[in-house]
């Protein structure tokens, strides 16, 4: 499994520093660029994150869910306690839509399918995660193909569970690991991990209404 191997060194983007989707008294709908953490690292080099710039704007955000730091696409933070224990059930009950779209190496030959693979931590290599039948979390993964390109596939992946790196992992295990993905992949393989979070389906906190937001994928 590639990993790796030159030193890390955090630069996320600057521009857009913010890219509101979505914004009200209740919840915040972010556009996350590729390269920003979604929350703090353990270090203060890596305290510049999506969570931080939205407190600065909006004092008392809260974090509901994650993006990969990698991962570009629509994250929804809580403007408040409620909003945030309301938006935390939906996400642990799997109630949430999302939509996402990738690019992955090679032509895949069908048009559909599921990945049905039981991942956990690979400890030794950790953060990466790997499939495990005797003690992984039932992971699964909806795909279909939205065009065919020279040595590559650009797929819509619907997630059924929300494990970490699950759409990564799902896509190497087909064998057509996601195009710049430095941990399952091949880094110089595109300018960037192509994987977005396009779509996010939810019920509003304040009525209980179904909401659908959209950011179209950059690549």
């Amino acid at each position: 499994m590639p990993l790796m191997t030159a030193p890390f060194v955090y630069a996320p983007p600057a521009e857009p520093w913010l890219a509101p989707v979505h914004a009200d008294d209740d919840i915040l709908v972010l556009n996350k660029p590729s390269g920003l953490l979604t929350v703090p690292g353990k270090t203060p080099d890596l305290a510049d994150c999506l969570e931080a710039r939205v407190r600065a704007r909006w004092p008392g955000a809260r974090i509901v869910h994650r993006l990969d730091m990698d991962t570009s696409g629509l994250v929804v933070m809580a403007r408040h306690r409620d909003a945030c224990r309301h938006l935390g059930m939906q996400f642990e009950k799997r109630m949430t839509g999302k939509r996402y779209v990738a690019r992955v190496a090679g032509v895949m030959a069908g048009d559909a399918g599921t990945v049905d693979l039981p991942l956990r931590c690979d400890w030794p290599n950790r953060p990466l995660q790997m499939v495990c039948h005797e003690a992984g979390k039932p992971s699964v993964t909806e795909w279909r193909v939205l065009a065919r390109e020279a040595g590559a596939t650009r797929v819509l992946l619907l997630p059924a569970t929300g494990r970490s790196h699950q759409l990564r992992v799902h896509m190497l295990a087909l064998g057509h690991p996601i195009l710049g993905d430095a941990f399952y992949g091949e880094r110089d393989s595109a300018p960037r991990l192509q994987l977005h979070a396009e779509t996010l389906r939810l019920r509003h906190p304040e009525g209980g209404a179904w909401h659908s937001f959209t950011a179209p994928c950059p690549f």
